[in-house]
């Protein structure tokens, strides 16, 4: 499980929007190379299955199914330089611990 809230109040930061387009949402960023990393896709390809795959787009934050790809491939770099190895890591650590709580056991009172 991924503690989305926790993680977009952390490092939303990362993707401001002061001029131009909105910035995507971390959810979507992170989810998007989440999905890349595990099922080696490039950008283009990614981009791709997330506009046909229904669960993709949940994972990524999106409200509903939608036929139309969520960003441009190009976008993927920016979401690489922003989400750096010190944060992936950071966030990897939230989301080792959020699981570790929800094992513990329910102990009666």
């Amino acid at each position: 499980m991924i503690p989305w809230e926790t993680i977009e109040a952390e490092y939303a930061r990362l993707f401001p929007s002061h001029t131009g387009m909105p910035a995507k949402p971390l959810r979507m960023a992170l989810g998007s190379l989440l999905i890349q990393k595990q099922y080696h896709y490039p950008d283009e390809e990614l981009v791709e299955q997330i506009r046909e795959n229904p669960y993709y787009q949940y994972f990524i934050g999106l409200p509903g199914y939608e036929d139309k790809i969520p960003f441009v491939p190009s976008l993927l770099v920016e979401f690489r330089k922003r989400l750096s190895e010190d944060v992936l890591n950071e966030i990897n650590e939230m989301i080792i611990e959020y699981n570790s709580l929800q094992d513990i056991p329910f102990l009666p009172q």
